[in-house]
């Protein structure tokens, strides 16, 4: 399995990333990115899947349709310029529906999926009720955005997503951890990273910057029968990162250049759970947070917008 897909230019404008579980070599998780000219009405099918609609750039109108065609509703999505300034409005739509997504100014928009069994229906998220947590302390710090996680929205049957940020020069994803077949994970989850770098500004997102990511295996997953993996992978902007299996991290933002990405994950369990082990030989390093101060930077955004405190630049 070919771990790291760089985004391809030539691939054309509309689609800038388009991942069924076909193309990851697994069974259950999915990503499309469409980019909307200002105007552009585009429709996408779930198929057997359910789906977030998230905006990463701009603002969106949404009509919902069942297969026969039949309208279901609509929704307006509040979007940000930028996954760097604000938390966004989202749109869970399940499987077996239609929706026909148009933009007035153009607009960037993810659709991490997720093949399940039942057929929900569409129920709008508000940016104001996503909890946004700063997780880790020093060089580790980092925010999350727990838009789509077990226990904050539990409308789904399979998909699970989250969103981070991790200031220039800091860590994520760690220590690392897996949720794999091997010993003692309780779940098993397979997992997207789909990344955003910002360039010089800190907001605008740019292919100059770059980050780090590293996706390894252990003799547990030898004798579980896993793939060997041992791959740290530079990372740019629009690129996806697959962890079919294995401890994934740390995630690295180079110093200069703020690192964003969309985690989507699913797996064969009857309970969505977020359940993960941390590699045995850096767990010690959590328990180091506690009292540590944290990095001034995060939280970086609310649903308000850019979060600026007293002394921070």
């Amino acid at each position: 399995m070919k771990l790291h897909r760089p985004w391809d230019e030539a691939g054309g404008p509309g689609s800038v990333v388009h991942l069924t579980p076909e193309d990851a070599g697994w069974s259950y998780t999915g990503l499309q990115v469409l980019r909307l000219a200002p105007g552009e009405r585009r429709a996408v099918a779930t198929g057997d899947s359910e789906a977030f609609v998230l905006p990463l750039a701009g603002s969106v109108s949404i009509e919902i349709l069942d297969e026969p065609g039949d309208t279901l509703g609509s929704c307006e999505l509040e979007g940000r310029d930028s996954v760097f300034t604000r938390v966004t409005d989202f749109l869970y739509v399940g499987r077996e529906t239609a929706i026909a997504i148009e933009s007035a100014d153009g607009a960037e928009v993810a659709l991490p999926s997720a093949r399940c069994h039942e057929r929900r229906p569409p129920r709008y998220g508000p940016a104001e009720d996503v909890p946004v947590e700063v997780r880790g302390a020093g060089p580790a710090t980092r925010q999350v955005a727990n838009f789509g996680v077990p226990g904050v929205w539990d409308h789904a049957e399979k998909l699970i997503c989250c969103e981070l940020i991790t200031p220039p020069g800091n860590w994520s994803s760690y220590p690392p951890h897996k949720h794999d077949a091997s010993e003692p994970c309780p779940v098993v989850n397979e997992e997207i990273y789909y990344y955003r770098i910002a360039g010089a500004d800190q907001v605008t997102p740019s292919r100059e910057g770059f980050g780090l990511h590293r996706t390894y295996t252990g003799p547990e997953h030898v004798e579980a029968g896993l793939q060997r993996l041992d791959e740290s992978i530079e990372v740019r902007d629009h690129d996806v990162v697959l962890v079919p299996h294995g401890y994934h991290g740390p995630c690295v933002a180079a110093p200069g250049y703020p690192m964003y990405y969309l985690n989507v994950m699913a797996g064969p369990s009857e309970s969505r759970a977020m359940a993960f082990c941390d590699d045995a030989a850096h767990g010690w390093v959590r328990d180091s947070w506690k009292g540590a101060a944290l990095d001034p930077r995060c939280p970086v955004t609310s649903a308000a917008g850019p979060v600026v405190e007293a002394g921070r630049p």
